[in-house]
């Protein structure tokens, strides 16, 4: 947004929207959209669709939700009032981490003939076998998803009782900001588990230590995987922006596959009793810049 767009003179403001109070007072006269996820990746942040659908409207601008992390499985945000519904297809629609593909839904007819132009006059149509491939995994969507939502339900309440575990984020725990919201408009908690140990240096011994979980920055796929988001996906991001954004250093994000559960929290147990005599204090910066 800030480094293709605003040289072209689209302004993009940031704001934390799951408030939608927060939402209608970023909003000025110019204002054309408003984009967001409605569970972020990969702090699992939950957004009002329903509100943020009037705050749009109400001000002429139209409202853009990414639903990757849920999938239209557990969440259709057409549904809820959004005008687009935004999908990583590489994730939960593929499926197997074979494909790289994307996906853009609306429901206005004038305004996906607007999109349907632009994608052949960009020429970012997928071959015909990438198409076959995310098409074989969309057939599977509904079982995968459920099997891997019931090990993820099961594996946070897992971490959520371990002792070296100092917080998990998963909206499947009653504790979790936004668990109202959440399920009100969506189906499931979904297959995402992230937590924190308290140590950048744990943290990292701790996802080199597993076996049945790939160290991968992709999720969704019918294989376990876990990922550093500072260290990988997240990088990119200039440390005091992440630092503004509340992003601990020591977060961990694990992907639940269709692996057994049993499997998966013994391979966690053993990476985190492996990992943790090794342990070194490093100190995790919080939001404020404070050391914790």
């Amino acid at each position: 947004m800030s480094k293709v767009f605003e040289p072209r003179g689209i302004v993009t403001r940031y704001a934390d929207l799951t408030d939608p109070s927060a939402a209608a007072a970023a909003i000025t006269p110019r204002t054309k959209l408003i984009h967001t996820e409605a569970l972020t990746n990969p702090l699992l942040r939950v957004c009002d669709v329903r509100a943020l659908a009037k705050v749009a409207h109400d001000a002429g601008a139209k409202l853009s939700i990414d639903s990757t992390s849920l999938s239209p499985y557990l969440l259709r945000p057409l549904e809820l009032g959004a005008d687009f519904a935004v999908h990583s297809a590489t994730k939960h629609l593929g499926g197997h981490s074979d494909v790289t593909a994307g996906a853009v839904v609306v429901r206005d007819a004038a305004l996906a003939a607007q999109l349907a132009f632009l994608h052949n006059a960009e020429g970012s149509a997928l071959s015909p076998f990438d198409s076959f491939l995310l098409l074989r995994g969309i057939k599977t969507l509904g079982i995968r998803v459920d099997r891997q939502q019931a090990s993820a339900t099961k594996i946070a309440h897992w971490l959520a009782a371990h002792a070296e575990i100092r917080e998990v984020l998963f909206p499947g725990l009653s504790n979790h900001p936004g668990d109202l919201v959440h399920v009100e408009q969506s189906s499931g908690p979904g297959t995402i588990v992230c937590f924190r140990t308290g140590s950048n240096d744990f943290s990292r011994r701790i996802a080199e230590s597993l076996k049945l979980f790939n160290i991968a920055v992709s999720f969704g796929g019918v294989n376990s995987s876990v990922s550093l988001p500072c260290r990988m996906s997240h990088a990119s991001i200039p440390a005091a922006v992440r630092n503004a954004r509340a992003l601990p250093e020591d977060l961990v994000r694990l992907s639940i596959g269709i692996e057994d559960s049993e499997d998966l929290i013994e391979d966690l147990e053993h990476a985190i009793a492996s990992a943790f005599p090794s342990v070194c204090c490093v100190p995790v910066c919080t939001g404020t810049g404070s050391p914790v």
